[in-house]
């Protein structure tokens, strides 16, 4: 059975920083592409960040500078560590993973996140900011 579990959200005041945890089983880790996502209040689905089994890396540009994203395949986990956090940050986030030629995929939290085409999705940590 696939998993991916996703640990760290919660409530902090702007400014403040949050880690983000996934931990994964039951597909091959470092054959997949894995990408952080959020959904927010107003249904929008962003792509984060995301690394690639290659190690290419994208960054959505409202994150740069203050989120970073790492894999450590030995544990077959990845993490997002979020820095000087913003109200607009708040949303639910999501850890996704991109596996060629997956079986059983995951259907996507929203509609909105379908067009990314990942295989399988975590259940989501909910991540609010205060300004």
């Amino acid at each position: 059975e696939v998993k991916l579990v996703e640990s760290g959200g919660g409530s902090v005041q702007g400014g403040g920083s949050l880690t983000l945890s996934c931990t994964t089983s039951g597909f091959p880790f470092d054959d997949s592409d894995m990408g952080w996502f959020r959904l927010t209040p107003g249904n929008e689905c962003d792509l984060v960040s995301r690394i690639r089994s290659d190690g290419t890396t994208f960054t959505l540009d409202s994150v740069k500078g203050r989120f970073t994203m790492s894999r450590a395949s030995g544990r077959n986990t990845v993490h997002l560590q979020m820095n000087n956090l913003r109200p607009e940050d708040t949303a639910v986030y999501y850890c996704a993973a991109y596996l060629e030629l997956a079986r059983l995929r995951h259907a996507p939290p929203s509609p909105r996140c379908r067009a990314y085409g990942m295989s399988y999705w975590g259940k989501g940590a909910q991540v609010t900011i205060s300004s």
